[in-house]
């Protein structure tokens, strides 16, 4: 790729990354990264797998950032890679996604290294960000 399409979309993608880190989200933009989190996190994260999509931007961002606002219970930690962006980040967070198919975007909220909850694409695309929110904000409350 020309490092003028790289540009562009490095500054593209800038709303759609800090729409996350604003709402707390740690962004993960390596594979060190991701293994380091992964290896060290012994209780609660909710993982977002990011991407420039429309129902990632009128979707599942929204529905992520609200549910945490919203929720009673809430995971420790939150986190995201950015699918199609940080290439390496991605495909190292979706090996702990042990039988999952790669799907962008999908949230994941784990336990330690275990997926408790996946949401996919197709959970999020075409369903209101209501049904989603709530999706996740009842994974949450079984963490009590």
């Amino acid at each position: 790729m020309s490092m003028a399409y790289e540009e562009y979309m490095k500054q593209m993608v800038k709303p759609m990354r800090a729409e996350l880190v604003q709402a707390g989200f740690e962004e993960l933009t390596t594979d060190e990264a991701v293994e380091n989190f992964m290896e060290s996190n012994e209780g609660t994260a909710l993982v977002v797998i990011n991407s420039v999509c429309g129902c990632a931007a009128g979707l599942a961002r929204p529905a992520a950032t609200q549910a945490v606002l919203r929720a009673e219970t809430k995971p420790e930690k939150l986190v995201t890679v950015f699918a199609g962006q940080d290439k390496e980040a991605t495909e190292k967070m979706r090996e702990y996604f042990k039988g999952i198919e790669p799907s962008s975007p999908s949230m994941a909220l784990m336990k330690g290294k275990e997926v408790l909850h996946f949401i996919p694409r197709h959970e999020i695309e075409g369903h209101p960000m209501e049904e989603i929110m709530e999706s996740l904000i009842l994974s949450f409350d079984r963490l009590k």
